[in-house]
This record gives structure tokens, sequence and C-alpha cells, in this order.
């Protein structure tokens, strides 16, 4: 007798800074209770915390940015005037993967899982979805993904240049659906009523070398509210499953705060945990 057909998922991982603590939560939870899918869409930090998931690192996000947030060399004011970039490329993409915080690239480039990081072509304005396949050798992808305009520099990968996916793609739900995914778990990182606000950046000024960014970058929001409404018409209809903030915690894109920080991380797993049942029968309907 033929067995009953695997149905094929995904996770679509939204960016937001520190706020990607609460997705890393929700990943946590996961991999504690053996939730599983074929590919990982992730954006900026979502690509940057989600690749612990497909290296089956429990609590590795949290950990290491609950010991080195008050690191200067880590991420900040510091690291932006003495590198140009806000997150500092030595410190995250070299010594803490490879010294302070061992990521297991191995396990990572073995896994099954499709991995895929969300950039911005920062010269065609147009969203690009990396796949990351041997990640010793690819950590450029992932930075690049992470990368905020106006507090990093550009990352050049194979004589193109990149900026964070963020821009371009923000959810990349629709990206999926085309891909043809069954089954897809949305992870935002905004709470219903946060929504995201129009910010009046200088891309013109900063970015006139690159019009096409400016045009996709001008569109952001537009971009991201469209994404929403796409995703809350197919949770309407139990077609998707959307893990959101049960509440509104206020924390920086580059937070201190250690409290803070946990925080949002356990608020991930406390509405992870919530929801695991409908979670698991919406993966084996």
């Amino acid at each position: 007798m033929e067995g009953k057909k695997q149905s094929k998922t995904v996770f679509v991982l939204e960016g937001g800074a520190m706020r990607g603590l609460y997705s890393a939560g929700v990943l946590d939870v996961f991999m504690q209770n053996g939730v599983s899918t074929n590919a990982i869409y992730g954006v900026s930090a979502g690509a940057l915390f989600g690749i612990n998931f497909k290296s089956k690192q429990i609590g590795r996000a949290i950990r290491y940015n609950l010991k080195y947030a008050h690191e200067k060399n880590y991420m900040g004011l510091y690291s932006l005037i003495t590198t140009g970039d806000i997150m500092n490329k030595k410190f995250c993409f070299d010594k803490l993967v490879h010294e302070l915080d061992k990521f297991d690239f191995e396990t990572f480039d073995t896994s099954p899982i499709d991995f895929y990081a969300v950039v911005t072509n920062v010269e065609t304005g147009k969203a690009e979805y990396m796949k990351i396949t041997n990640s010793r050798q690819e950590l450029e992808k992932l930075r690049a993904s992470g990368s905020m305009p106006f507090v990093s520099r550009l990352v050049e990968i194979e004589g193109s240049k990149y900026l964070d996916g963020a821009i371009s793609d923000p959810i990349p739900f629709k990206k999926a659906l085309e891909e043809g995914y069954e089954k897809i778990i949305v992870v935002l990182t905004r709470a219903e009523q946060d929504p995201k606000r129009k910010e009046n950046m200088p891309y013109k000024l900063v970015y006139r070398k690159y019009p096409n960014f400016i045009k996709c970058a001008e569109k952001q929001l537009d971009i991201y509210n469209e994404s929403l409404d796409l995703i809350r018409e197919y949770e309407e209809k139990g077609k998707i499953i959307v893990l959101r903030p049960s509440q509104n915690l206020k924390i920086a894109r580059v937070e201190k705060s250690l409290k803070k920080l946990a925080a949002i991380h356990k608020l991930g797993i406390d509405d992870c945990t919530k929801k695991l049942d409908e979670i698991k029968k919406y993966l084996d309907s």
C-alpha cells in the first residue's frame, strides 16, 4: 500500500534586528519538539539566527547575545566608528563562530534542509534568495542579509553589491508560495499592535549612485504591508500558520538590555509552546 505523500514545508523568518530573538525562541521550541522543515527563508536577523536551526544548536542565539551584548567589538556604535559596520565583521563572522560560541558548520552543511538568506542587490534593487550549502565559505551571504543601510558598508559577492534583504522582501511569503511549498509557517517579529511605520531616511543622498536601490527602499513600507495583507488572507483561511509576538515588547535594533533580550526570546518560546499542538496538527494534516 502506497504511503501518505509528505507535504513540502517551509519556515519564513522575518528580520527585525534584535526582535529576531523572538524567532530564535520559536525555533528553539521547534528543535526541542521535533518540528522540522524542508526549507528556511531567512531575512536579516531571521537568517542570522535561523542558521542555528539547521545546525541543531538549541539556545545558541540567545546565549551569545546575552554574553556579548556589552562587548564593544560585537555590535554597536564603537564598531560602526572603527570599521564602518555596526555589526563587526571580524568579531561576528570570525571570532564568534570559530572560537567564542562555535557554529556547527558540519551539521549545517550535511542537513537536508534548504537554507536561503534573502539579500537586496543594490544595483538592481531586487531581492535575491541565496542558498547556503557550504556555510564556512558562504558567511558573506549571511552578512549581506543582515547589513542594515546607513550603518553598514556594501557587501560584495561575486562582483555584485548587496545590503539587507528586508529592503526588497522583508517577509518572503510570496516567494514561498511561488516555490510550491504546501505547508508554510511564518514567524513575524512585530506584534499586531506594533505596525511598521514609514521612516524618512536620506536614501537619495547616501545611495545616489544606486537609483534602483533608492526606488526599492522608498517602497519598502508598501512591500511590507502587501506581504502582511497576503499573509493575513492565507492565515484566515487556515492555509498557513503564523507566529507573531503576543505582546509589544519595546526593543531597540541594537538592544543592550539583557533583560529585554531575554524577554523577547522567552516570548517566542511561550507563544510557540502555546501553539505547538496546533502547529503539529497542521503539519501532519
